[in-house]
């Protein structure tokens, strides 16, 4: 074989297998492909709730004078009417003898008046005295009918005094902190303690116009009016509360209006004044959902790959009404018949040709 000829032949031979090589490349990469998933979900919103006791007060004083002793202690449970604190009465009580005794004194002037004007009835009767007298001394029987009451008042007055010295529970609850300790003085209306009632809780949170809305059209459970409560430590209240009042205006500095629920708190581990997270489930009839590994972004907007007729890729900007764990809800920018690229969406372009595996999207 001459020279030229094998040179030819050896050509031709690296041509082809270039040839073949190129075939292999230009072979369409294989990637799995799915609609968008329609299905009924659900999703939830988080609100900072205030947790405030069922029932809390201020405990004040309505006298003067020094804490003479302190019955219980702070974290202790009281009932109704039990005694916390003693102020020292010893003047009180000399003010109820004294009021005690300027009431016998008016009876008795009042007894002795009584007699007197019964007396002067008589000899009015017989035409002894005249009308004058007799009217008279009823008169002076009306005035010291008067002083009785007016002396009983004050009676009762020194017993109310006597009795505020002795501070008690109004309801039944939970003693917090106890500032003034024995032997300190206190001024009428000086706060003592603060008692609360956690046997149940009430959580406080606040709504915008468009959230209070979408709440009451398509919250779940919203016969029974069931929600959610997470503490401040991220771990979920394990007892379900209810929602109770809806306020009646918004705040026109806030735009927000205030809503109450109600909690079962039988373990005490919800505290006046604590703070958590109202938990809103809300319901999705027939979403439009796309995982977010068929996402990506591009300056902030979120596109998917959608996939043509002849399988090449496409770019296709949508827009997302919320995310939820692993799925976008779609809002717009596409139809619920459309394929899309499901995962790799990092390895091709937009007009790649691939070769597309077709399956159906399962939540």
């Amino acid at each position: 074989m001459s020279k030229k000829l094998l040179l030819f032949a050896v050509s031709i031979s690296g041509l082809m297998l270039s040839c073949k090589e190129k075939q292999v490349t230009e072979t369409p990469e294989s990637f799995r492909v799915v609609k968008p998933l329609i299905t009924d979900t659900s999703y939830t919103n988080e609100y900072v709730a205030e947790i405030q006791a069922l029932n809390y007060a201020e405990v004040r004083t309505r006298v003067k004078g020094y804490i003479e002793k302190i019955h219980v202690d702070e974290g202790q449970e009281v009932k109704t009417g039990e005694l916390l604190i003693s102020i020292n009465s010893k003047e009180y009580e000399q003010e109820l003898q004294r009021a005690s005794a300027v009431v016998k004194s008016a009876e008795a002037d009042l007894k002795a008046m009584e007699l007197e004007m019964l007396n002067t009835k008589r000899l009015f009767e017989k035409n002894i005295v005249s009308k004058a007298e007799f009217d008279l001394f009823s008169a002076k029987v009306e005035a010291l009918r008067a002083n009785v009451e007016s002396a009983e008042a004050g009676k009762e007055q020194a017993a109310l005094n006597l009795s505020f010295s002795r501070i008690r529970a109004p309801y039944g609850g939970v003693i917090n902190r106890i500032p003034k300790k024995v032997g300190s003085l206190v001024e009428e209306g000086d706060m003592l303690t603060t008692i609360s009632d956690i046997r149940e809780v009430y959580a406080y949170f606040n709504l915008t116009e468009s959230d209070y809305l979408k709440y009451i059209s398509d919250t779940l459970d919203k016969e029974s009016n069931v929600i959610n409560l997470m503490l401040a430590n991220n771990q979920p209240y394990q007892i379900e509360g209810k929602v109770e009042i809806i306020e009646s205006e918004f705040d026109n500095n806030t735009g927000n209006i205030a809503i109450r629920a109600k909690f079962p708190n039988p373990d005490k581990i919800l505290k006046h004044g604590s703070n958590g997270k109202i938990i809103v489930k809300r319901k999705l009839n027939q979403a439009m959902m796309v995982h977010q590994k068929s996402t990506f972004e591009v300056q902030d907007q979120l596109y998917v790959y959608l996939v043509n007729d002849d399988s090449t890729l496409s770019q296709r900007n949508i827009k997302p009404l919320m995310r939820l764990t692993d799925y976008f809800v779609v809002a717009t920018g596409l139809k619920a018949d459309e394929w899309i690229l499901y995962e790799g969406v990092q390895k091709v372009k937009a007009g790649n040709k691939i070769a597309p595996q077709f399956e159906l999207l399962k939540q």
